[in-house]
């Protein structure tokens, strides 16, 4: 069971069903009526971004062994609990089934899978060393599921998906950017150039701070625009007043502990947000 256990941490459940679950978010916003909804196509592309994600949590931590063993000496390479080539053969096995999934959903969402997978890879190899461009790379991986989930439907990304996207991409580009405080001591001995590293935590939280603070800044946008509904405000309110709330915490308290809680509590409010568009869209 321990194995076991060992395999379910390395996929980080909750991170895969949240990329799955924004595949549908971008199913419904590209396509807010369920008439004609194709539904097959968007469980299967739950399943997509379900295991191309968990594919790329196990193989961030390949190859960030070094690191954790340092930053996160439990985490289940480190520790001995998954060895090496099982997680190699993990990586493998969840990237094939992601892309069954993807050429059963349509040859389009096929190729955007490719190229999501090709993002992880560069960012996993190359741009995780360079700071703030690796961050850009993560939050891209984080906003093609709902461009995926708009293709799905109407093989087309209307302004509602892409209003959203970049709302996700700026908002996890934040957080990306907190985690790097958190993992100041390890980045520093695998030479790794966060925002952190190379200015300090106090300028990676003012980073942070601006990411968060434009992606709240846009969310009137699709109010203003007609996009979303009424019901849409007091979720999205939630996430928007959390996170400024946050941004505020984390200039005043800079810590590798304070940013640590901050980080996952974006993370809860990033599901708010989620529902919030779900809610606002659909007629």
């Amino acid at each position: 069971m321990g194995k076991v256990r060992g395999f379910i941490q390395l996929m980080r459940p909750v991170n895969c069903v949240m990329m799955g679950f924004a595949v549908f978010v971008g199913a419904v916003l590209g396509y807010p009526q369920f008439s004609s909804f194709n539904w097959l196509g968007v469980l299967y592309g739950f399943f997509t971004g379900f295991t191309l994600t968990a594919a790329s949590m196990v193989i961030n931590d390949y190859y960030d062994r070094a690191i954790d063993a340092i930053n996160e000496p439990s985490r289940p390479i480190p520790s001995g609990l998954v060895s090496v080539r099982e997680a190699s053969a993990f990586v493998f096995l969840l990237s094939v089934v992601g892309f069954v999934f993807a050429y059963f959903t349509s040859f389009l969402c096929l190729v955007v899978a490719g190229i999501s997978w090709v993002v992880v890879v560069a960012y996993v190899t190359v741009g995780k060393r360079s700071g703030l461009p690796g961050n850009f790379l993560v939050s891209t991986c984080v906003a093609i599921p709902f461009i995926y989930g708009s293709i799905i439907v109407r093989n087309t990304v209307p302004l509602s998906v892409l209003l959203f996207t970049l709302m996700a991409f700026l908002s996890n580009t934040g957080r990306e950017i907190t985690k790097g405080i958190v993992d100041v001591k390890g980045d520093k001995a695998e030479d790794i150039k966060t925002l952190a590293v190379r200015y300090g935590e106090k300028n990676a939280a003012v980073a942070a701070t601006l990411f968060y603070v434009s992606a709240v800044a846009l969310t009137p946008l699709t109010w203003i625009l007609n996009l979303v509904s009424f019901w849409f405000v007091p979720l999205v309110l939630v996430t928007d007043i959390g996170l400024v709330v946050s941004s505020t915490l984390l200039l005043r308290d800079y810590s590798r502990e304070s940013a640590r809680k901050i980080k996952k509590i974006v993370l809860l409010l990033f599901v708010v947000g989620l529902l919030a568009y779900v809610v606002g869209v659909i007629k």
